[in-house]
């Protein structure tokens, strides 16, 4: 990797953020943040090259210290409530005053970056961290500008994390110590009392789930996407455990990104980020190969277990079951350069159903597809322990509520209006359980959901029609009866529990849920929407 030291090694001042007489470590290269790093105690080097640190004592997002500043800007936007806590703008001038004074004098690692890969879209970030591995995670996963960028460099946003910055709940105003907080009329996002490095990503994530529907007519997306040979865009809505990583993963299709891409209103999808955070847990080469293989030097391991001689071991969890990796997308070698796509052709709402009941793939018509964008649905085992075998469902707005700032309906009915503008096919994947629930059926052969994925993109599935599908009576959802590569009673959830009784009461069971979940939605819902959902 060359350097242009003359910019490099330049150092900046942060007096405008009021933080005074701090040693800034402008612009680093990863190979300097890692040498640092491991100078000073704070992390080690894997095997694979990569360095490994400890986030502390939060290994994960918080989402209940997680605010946006109710403001002129967000007052009447934000959908207010359990998932967009308001903040006092003179609490959070107070806090931040705070911040910037703790982080005065102190040794800093500042990063000018971007996010959005299309170039009409491009938000400037200025990245102020307190650790180096935090500003090595910022330059794995925001855009990286050329050197000649940073000559006249604009942050429009500024992300300020303070990690050792504990707050004092009784006067700033937070619920505890740690915080994430959006200020959109100051375009700060301030993190402090946590050093978990998603929040870094989330803020900026956030802060545009707002910014590009509201003022850019830009429909923002918690989603995978990939490109075929002929330049044909796919994405892969999911939560946790569904497998929109694994799926996306294609030999034969370029990686766009594996976590947010925004939809224009010229339709093309482009990629916010530079990078990709992984979750490494029970991480097998020959299972994902891609990510495994990303694991070198530069990559940012946290909260994995290394041996004396530096290996990982990937299954342990004494630290947390939410063991990741963030690298740069290059260390990735299908990529798609620059990371943005056409008009997408197929849309994949991916679902780990452990009820399992809905269909291993089903055709979704507009309004269903904005009810099951509205849903996000997955399922959580309740556990493994013997006797233990009921699964709970597992509902979030637009597959990312927690990042959603606006009400889930906005985006929803964006996405129908899309759909029916680009004639896009959506589907609902089901990597879920067949054959029973969980604790009696076992999980979908990944050869067939990916047998599936395939046929829908090669356009194998056929017109929706009486010989070609079979519409369920429950869920009303469109089931292909056949799939190249796929035996036909697969495509049925029912015939492959042999149990007609116990899987209808099942599937009812499901049905209660998704019409109990969605009552919170329905008065601000269209009708062609509320229709979208299960039948009974």
């Amino acid at each position: 990797m060359t350097v242009d030291k003359t910019l490099v090694t330049q150092t900046i001042s942060l007096k405008k953020y009021g933080i005074l007489n701090a040693k800034v470590n402008y612009q680093l290269s990863p190979e300097e943040l890692h040498a640092i790093t491991l100078e000073k105690g704070m992390g080690k080097e894997a095997s694979s090259g990569a360095l490994a640190i400890n986030t502390g004592k939060f290994t994960g997002r918080s989402p209940k210290d997680r605010f946006i500043v109710k403001d002129d800007i967000t007052n009447d936007k934000v959908w207010w409530g359990d998932i967009n806590l308001p903040f006092d703008a003179d609490k959070f001038d107070a806090l931040q005053e705070k911040v910037t004074n703790y982080l005065s004098e102190k040794e800093l690692y500042v990063r000018d970056c971007y996010a959005c890969a299309e170039e009409n879209y491009k938000l400037n970030i200025r990245v102020i961290n307190e650790y180096p591995w935090s500003n090595l995670f910022a330059y794995n996963m925001f855009l990286r500008p050329k050197n000649s960028e940073l000559e006249n460099f604009n942050a429009e946003w500024t992300v300020i994390n303070a990690p050792g910055f504990k707050a004092d709940p009784a006067t700033d105003g937070t619920r505890q110590e740690n915080f994430a907080i959006l200020n959109f009329t100051k375009k700060v996002v301030l993190i402090g009392g946590t050093g978990y490095t998603g929040e870094i990503k989330k803020g900026i994530f956030s802060a545009l789930n707002f910014l590009l529907p509201v003022y850019q007519n830009t429909l923002p997306m918690h989603c995978s996407a990939n490109v075929g040979p002929e330049g044909d865009t796919s994405i892969f809505f999911g939560l946790s455990g569904t497998g929109k990583t694994t799926l996306s993963a294609d030999p034969k299709r370029k990686l766009i990104g594996d976590d947010e891409h925004g939809w224009t209103k010229d339709d093309s999808v482009f990629n916010f980020e530079g990078g990709c955070y992984a979750k490494v847990i029970n991480l097998l080469e020959e299972n994902e190969p891609d990510i495994y293989g990303a694991i070198k030097k530069g990559a940012l391991l946290e909260n994995v277990i290394l041996d004396a001689n530096g290996e990982v071991d990937f299954n342990d969890t004494s630290i947390t079951q939410n063991t990741r990796v963030s690298y740069p997308i290059n260390h990735i070698k299908n990529i798609q350069k620059p990371s943005v796509g056409t008009t997408p052709k197929n849309i994949f709402f991916l679902t780990a159903d452990a009820f399992g009941v809905l269909p291993p793939i089903a055709k979704l018509t507009p309004g269903q597809a904005a009810y099951h964008f509205i849903s996000g649905y997955t399922a959580k085992v309740a556990g493994t322990e013997a006797g233990v075998n009921e699964p709970v469902p597992s509902f979030s707005a637009c597959f990312g509520a927690p990042f959603m700032p606006l009400h889930p309906t906005a985006y929803a009915e964006m996405l129908s209006e899309k759909m029916k503008e680009s004639n896009v096919n959506v589907w609902l994947i089901n990597t879920g359980w067949t054959g029973g629930p969980y604790g009696v059926g076992k999980r979908m052969a990944l050869k067939y959901t990916r047998a599936m994925i395939t046929a829908a993109m090669n356009n194998e599935l056929g017109e929706i029609n009486k010989e070609n599908y079979h519409i369920h009576s429950v869920f009303g959802l469109a089931q292909p009866r056949t799939c190249p590569n796929v035996p036909d009673e697969i495509l049925s959830s029912r015939k492959t529990w042999n149990n007609d009784v116990g899987y209808y009461e099942k599937a009812h069971q499901l049905a209660a849920a998704f019409n109990e979940n969605f009552k919170k939605y329905a008065s601000y819902a269209n009708k062609e929407t509320k229709d979208g959902g299960p039948l009974v």
